[in-house]
């Protein structure tokens, strides 16, 4: 053991994710993590007070990655319809390349988003609040006609859950998907259109 390592949360955070990779969120254990660091558990313990902080660190690491580039777009300038849709396509190919890139942490979030995570939580309402961004935008270009913006976000998001959400994982492998989220979306961004001026 080699308690003269410097250990900071990231490099605990970034062993901790191969840890559940390897074993699974209900097998891993702080112990493992400690072992994979080759220091104390006491050590990890200092940084991380419990197992909980940790798996929602991880969690929080995890999730702000598929957030840069959504935050990105929300930011970007440009027509809001385009940028709306551009955020929900992209929002959608994250999860799915999730799902098939790295099951292991995709199958640590949806136990965390069922546990209702304070952290997915707050990605969720991020999410939304990067929705409401948009559309404020598109009512100030006269493209949208949305009473509330974070209602109408939460719409949005509520609208498209069976795509991104990761309790419906299993059903995206279904070939008829990318039809069906194109119908979602032109049915959507239709519902937001302000009406045309005569």
């Amino acid at each position: 053991m080699n308690e003269n390592v410097v250990l900071t949360p990231e490099r605990i955070l970034e062993v901790t994710e191969e840890v559940l990779r390897r074993f699974g969120l209900a097998k891993a254990t702080v112990v493992d993590v400690a072992r994979a660091l080759d220091v104390s558990h006491g050590s990890v313990y200092r940084h991380f007070p419990s197992k909980a902080s940790l798996r929602e660190a991880v969690a929080k690491r995890w999730l702000d990655r598929v957030n840069a580039p959504l935050q990105k777009i929300a930011e970007s300038g440009g027509p809001a319809p385009a940028r709306l849709e551009r955020w929900l396509r992209t929002m959608i190919a994250i999860k799915h390349k999730k799902v098939a890139d790295d099951p292991e942490m995709f199958a640590t979030y949806l136990t965390l988003a069922q546990e209702a995570c304070k952290v997915v939580k707050a990605h969720r309402e991020g999410l939304v609040d990067q929705v409401a961004q948009i559309l404020s935008d598109g009512v100030k270009q006269g493209a949208f006609q949305v009473t509330d913006a974070k209602v109408t976000a939460r719409a949005v998001f509520d609208a498209t859950i069976r795509f991104h959400h990761p309790a419906h994982s299993g059903e995206w492998r279904d070939p008829a998907t990318p039809t069906r989220i194109d119908a979602v979306l032109a049915l959507l961004l239709r519902g937001l259109e302000a009406p045309r001026k005569r």
